[in-house]
């Protein structure tokens, strides 16, 4: 039996069913939105905007048979009809609100966009479209949230981001080119983001939803600001120590699966050997946390954080300055002193900042260093770092917090480097323990 509808029809009737559908999803919005504000009712619902995609979806198909010119005509007449359709709501309800005329512009535009062959990318748009609009109450209270700091802070990042990276050269300077500026500077966009990405977090969920929480989001952030903070807290309320190392220990062990995203975006090849002492490291910190978590006592009555300013320029243009001494010194000693000499920078820049050191092992090559040396050398950091974080709070503390901190990151730093030291050898130790077998099919 011969089909009445041929391919070509089947396709234009499929895109119009998308454009529809468009349409729909911003009415189904719209709709709602209207009946919850019974005061100021929208000249716009579902079968206006269910109307407005299909005229969009018929739009791009007679483009396609006649002339573009066509789509242009009935995007101009819906916007003249929508503009005076918004005159006279404006003038009915004294409302000024022109979100509902932008969303039958565009609307229409996505509606006329599926079917001229990028309908998947239509159909995000309006999901996304749809979702900020249906969440204007939540929108507006982040808005009312957010302070000048972090406004700026937003458009520092984007400043750093989307104006000075892509004009910064992507060439190798210095002692065996060992600084590259737009790489040098990607690698301070992807730590600020970092930063950016956990502040905001506390912002929007509140140290006061737990001290669990809150060490998870601020170990995004910064650890070792958390754990000055947390240490200073732990001075007067000695009672709870354990819901305080709770905290700590959870923002430092946010470490060592943000050491591993690192890597792995940056030297992809490095992250299977270094996924197994991390993964294992993170666990066996998260046994002391879940102890010291069920021995806790009253919760923290004040913030157990108080977060700073996002992103400064200043801060990462230090933060540049200090990653290019460190690749830049790295490099030198690996090469005058080999594994010794990087491992002592490892040591020494732990302290200063992990980040930086980590990076810079990532971007150096393994065929120079070994990949043994990588691992080492960023273990040797991670222990410096926990060093310097208990030494902090036993001199702000005391010992009860500072002897719950530093056994907990001991054990896992103790197991990392006795997975990288004897976790490679593992096969040939097995070949010398192994009796020699016996061949019985020989004579």
């Amino acid at each position: 039996m011969t089909s009445l509808i041929g391919g070509e029809e089947h396709r234009i009737l499929v895109e119009l069913a998308v454009a529809l559908a468009i349409g729909l999803l911003f009415g189904l919005e719209r709709g709602w939105h209207n009946e919850q504000d019974a005061d100021s009712r929208k000249p716009a619902g579902v079968r206006t905007f269910g109307l407005i995609g299909l005229l969009g979806g018929v739009g791009g198909v007679i483009a396609q048979a006649l002339s573009p010119i066509v789509l242009g005509l009935l995007f101009v007449a819906l916007a003249a009809v929508a503009v005076g359709s918004y005159l006279l709501h404006v003038c009915e309800n004294a409302a000024t609100g022109s979100t509902t005329l932008i969303a039958e512009l565009l609307a229409f535009a996505l509606a006329a966009l599926s079917t001229l062959g990028h309908q998947a990318e239509a159909a995000s748009a309006a999901v996304i479209s749809t979702f900020l609009l249906g969440f204007k109450p939540q929108l507006h209270l982040w808005l009312a949230r957010l302070e000048q700091a972090e406004l700026q802070a937003t458009l520092k990042l984007l400043l750093i981001t989307m104006v000075l990276l892509p004009v910064l050269p992507d060439q190798g300077y210095g002692p065996d080119q060992a600084l590259n500026p737009y790489e040098l500077w990607w690698l301070v966009v992807l730590i600020a983001t970092i930063s950016y990405v956990g502040y905001f977090a506390i912002k929007v969920f509140g140290a006061n939803a737990g001290v669990a929480l809150t060490g998870l989001l601020a170990g995004l952030a910064s650890s070792t600001a958390l754990t000055l903070q947390m240490a200073r807290i732990a001075r007067h309320q000695h009672a709870r120590a354990n819901l305080i190392a709770t905290g700590i220990l959870i923002a430092n062990t946010t470490l060592f699966p943000r050491i591993l995203v690192i890597v792995a975006l940056l030297k992809p090849t490095l992250a299977p050997a270094l996924a197994p002492p991390l993964t294992g490291m993170t666990l066996l910190t998260f046994v002391p946390t879940l102890v010291f978590w069920l021995r806790r006592r009253a919760p923290l009555e004040a913030d157990v954080l108080q977060v700073s300013n996002p992103l400064a320029l200043g801060q990462a243009l230090r933060f540049g300055l200090l990653l290019a001494v460190v690749m830049l010194v790295a490099r030198i000693s690996a090469e005058i002193f080999g594994s010794a000499g990087l491992l002592g920078v490892a040591a020494v820049s732990g302290v200063a900042d992990l980040n930086a050191i980590t990076l810079s092992i990532a971007r150096m090559e393994l065929e120079q260093i070994g990949q043994r040396t990588a691992l080492i050398a960023i273990l040797i950091a991670l222990t410096t770092n926990a060093l310097f974080k208990t030494l902090l709070c036993a001199a702000i503390a005391g010992p009860r917090l500072a002897w719950r901190i530093g056994l907990s990151l001991s054990a896992a730093l103790l197991a990392g480097f006795a997975m990288v030291l004897f976790g490679y050898d593992s096969a040939e130790w097995i070949d010398r323990l192994s009796l020699p077998t016996t061949d019985l099919t020989a004579d």
